[in-house]
Parts: structure tokens; C-alpha cells; sequence
């Protein structure tokens, strides 16, 4: 029973950042300055990247150097180029369901990069995530014309992340997950700054609620998001968590009505019972409990790794 709580406890906190990431195109749409996508990312990356990595203390070593900069383009630097610049083209909740794609995405990708097949469950969690995404992305075409160009930038966004998740996984950095966290988003600032300063040109002025949405962003979207984000990964493993990301476009949706007046009906509804339905699928808690025959002990699961002590600073990642 104790190894099912601290399970549950690393989904909760897995999903708390896809849940807060399904905020930025409603965050974006309604308090930044429109048309400056590349300044909105940097701004979002940089900053708390710099304070982390100042808290932190510690520098890459070795091949984490190269390594940093590779993870910081792919996880921060160009996704959240792609990803603000569909936000301001993208209707809010059709902008957070892309994200739906991103567990089919990944499983490919771990099956290619670590030589991962998907099992059963979740490969049909995935399809089941992918039908949600097809009727929220219909509903909300009924809404507003679709701009292809956000559409393809948004789904480039999760195409290059999710390689960057795997990559993450993969290589098993042995620092803790927030010095690794800091050195992608430092690298990631520093692969957008000059391409904004080049495409965008001096930073707008910002009024009092575009300055507390990008605090908001760098810090609680970023800095706090991703170290829970990575904790996931190392714990949980690419495909469960990315799956876990489908919490993502159901916020996105309900705050896209909630702040900017999108509609919500019932095949909304619908979506989200199939999302969530396919999120908890996933999870191996949720399997256990259904599986769980009355009066026979659940088995503990030997594969879950040992997660820190309350003590303890850091987290290793894999």
C-alpha cells in the first residue's frame, strides 16, 4: 500500500506541471504583448534558468556541456519558440490539445532511441488520447478557422520534445534533476536571445499584467514546472508521463472558456472523459487496483524505482 501512495504522489506531481503548462495560451493570449512569440519564450527561459543555476551553484561536466545545450534547444529553446508562437495563432484549448500528440510521439521515439516497445495499455491509452484530441480539435474548427501555420508549429513543438524527454531519460544524468533543469534552460535562453533580439528587435514595454504573466511563466511554468516535469521522467519513465501530459489540453480548454470566451459543449465533454479516462489507464496504480482480486495481497511492483528521502536535495534522473 505504501509503494501504491508514494505512486499516486508522483502522478499528482507529474501532472501539476502539464496542468499548469495547458495555461500558456490562455496566459499568453490574454496578458502578453501580442506578436513577440521569441521574446515571450526568452523571457519565460532565461531568467529563472540563471537564478536556478545561481541557487545550484554547479556546472556541467564532461559531455553534459554539449549534452545541456542539445536538451536546453529541444526541451526549452526551440519548443517554446514553436510552442508561443502557436499560442498567439491557435485558439487556447486547440492549442493545448497538440500536446495530445505527444504520447504516441514518444513512445516512437523511445522504441527508436532506447529500443522501448510500448505495451498494450499504453499504446491504446495513447489512441484513446489521440480520439480526444480529434474531437476537441473539430469543435473548436467549428469555432474559428484553423491557421495552418500555428497548427504545424505546434506539432513541431511536440515532435521536438519529446525526443528531448527521451534524450533526457536516456542519457541518466547523475546531478540533481534541479542543476540538470537550470542548465537546460540557461542553454535554451541563450539559443533564443539572439534570435529574438535579430527577428523581434528591443524588448516591448510591459505593462503590470504582461510582467506578472511572465513571472508566472518563468517561474511556476518554468523553473518549477520542469524540475517536477524531469522528476517525472526519472521516476515514472517517457511514455507514462507523457500520457500524463494529456492533463494539458484539458486545462488549456476550460481556461481558454473561462478567460477568453471559447466555446465548451458537449463533445467537449466527451474529449475530456476520454482523456482523463486515458490518462489514469496509463498509470500503473490505477492497473493495479482494477487487477487487485479481493483478499489477495497486490504485488509490489520491482521496477519502481526508490524515490529520496524527504531529506534528501537531490533527485538523480534514470
Amino acid at each position: 500500500m505504501e509503494g501504491n501512495r508514494v505512486s499516486w504522489t508522483n502522478i499528482a506531481l507529474t501532472a501539476l506541471p502539464a496542468a499548469v503548462w495547458g495555461s500558456t495560451y490562455a496566459v499568453t493570449q490574454q496578458w502578453l504583448p501580442p506578436g513577440r512569440p521569441l521574446f515571450a519564450a526568452t523571457v519565460r527561459a532565461l531568467p529563472v534558468g540563471l537564478l536556478m543555476l545561481l541557487w545550484v551553484r554547479r556546472l556541467p561536466k564532461g559531455d553534459w556541456w554539449w549534452r545541456s545545450l542539445v536538451l536546453g534547444a529541444l526541451n526549452i529553446g526551440v519548443f517554446y519558440a514553436l510552442l508561443f508562437f502557436a499560442a498567439y495563432r491557435l485558439p487556447s484549448g486547440l492549442g493545448a490539445t497538440l500536446v495530445a500528440t505527444a504520447p504516441m510521439m514518444t513512445m516512437g521515439v523511445a522504441w527508436l532511441l532506447m529500443g522501448q516497445r510500448p505495451a498494450r495499455v499504453s499504446l491504446a491509452a495513447g489512441l484513446v488520447g489521440l480520439v480526444g484530441v480529434g474531437l476537441l480539435v473539430l469543435q473548436n474548427g467549428l469555432d474559428r478557422p484553423l491557421d495552418p501555420v500555428g497548427l504545424g508549429a505546434g506539432l513541431l513543438a511536440v515532435v521536438l520534445s519529446s525526443v528531448g524527454f527521451v534524450l533526457t531519460r536516456t542519457w541518466s544524468p547523475t546531478e540533481d534533476v534541479v542543476s540538470v533543469t537550470s542548465w537546460q534552460l540557461v542553454a535554451g535562453g541563450l539559443v533564443l536571445l539572439p534570435t529574438a533580439l535579430v527577428v523581434e528587435g528591443a524588448p516591448p514595454a510591459l505593462d503590470l499584467p504582461a510582467v506578472g504573466a511572465l513571472v508566472y511563466l518563468g517561474l511556476l511554468g518554468s523553473g518549477v514546472a520542469y524540475v517536477l516535469w524531469f522528476r517525472g521522467l526519472a521516476i515514472l519513465g517517457p511514455t507514462p508521463a507523457s500520457i500524463i501530459g494529456l492533463v494539458n489540453p484539458v486545462v488549456g480548454v476550460l481556461l481558454g472558456v473561462a478567460l477568453l470566451g471559447e466555446h465548451f459543449g458537449p463533445v467537449h465533454i466527451v474529449a475530456m472523459v476520454l482523456v482523463i479516462g486515458s490518462v489514469l489507464a496509463a498509470q500503473e496504480p490505477v492497473r493495479a487496483r482494477l487487477g487487485r482480486r479481493p483478499g489477495r495481497a497486490a504485488r509490489p511492483n520491482p521496477t519502481t524505482p526508490a524515490i529520496p528521502g524527504a531529506s534528501s536535495q537531490r533527485v538523480p534522473i534514470g
